[in-house]
């Protein structure tokens, strides 16, 4: 099923498309967190103009996205989304390889990302994909999780 997968970065007329699959995405947390996830809120009209986004298809349909933010020491997945249809059936693992791979290309040895410690899960996810926690910190009533990956070695 993967290799039927098709990865291409987005353009900035995929922004309303973007923007519909991360609140889908990220709308189970909102009442866990009391407040919508930042992603939900990000202007992805400026962020596809400025970033990285690359969005992946299965049979000309959006399925998942990661939207990268190259910094100079590592390579930041700002957002990893998969539509609530598609989740469980590996996208996500392929945007974190696809993300490795996209580091390792831009000559960084990082990646990096953060996530709610309120998504227990999904630290989870991260720690079994090879991300370990870095730190955590206090924001909006919530704790921050920073983790990363060495790539390339």
């Amino acid at each position: 099923m993967l290799d039927e997968i098709v990865i291409r970065r987005a353009i900035p007329k995929d922004a309303a498309e973007i923007r519909r699959l991360t609140r889908a995405a990220y709308a189970p947390w909102v009442e866990r967190v009391g407040r919508e996830p930042l992603p939900m809120s990000t202007d992805y009209d400026e962020a596809v103009r400025h970033d990285l986004i690359d969005l992946a298809y299965k049979d000309g349909q959006l399925c998942a996205l990661v939207h990268m933010v190259t910094e100079p020491d590592c390579l930041l997945v700002e957002n990893l989304a998969v539509a609530p249809e598609h989740q469980g059936k590996r996208f996500g693992v392929r945007l974190l390889r696809h993300a490795e791979t996209q580091a390792h290309a831009l000559g960084l040895s990082e990646v990096r990302l953060y996530t709610n410690r309120a998504f227990g899960s999904n630290v989870e996810y991260y720690e079994h994909h090879g991300f370990c926690v870095e730190r955590e910190e206090p924001y909006m009533g919530g704790l921050t999780v920073y983790m990363r990956k060495s790539v390339g070695e």
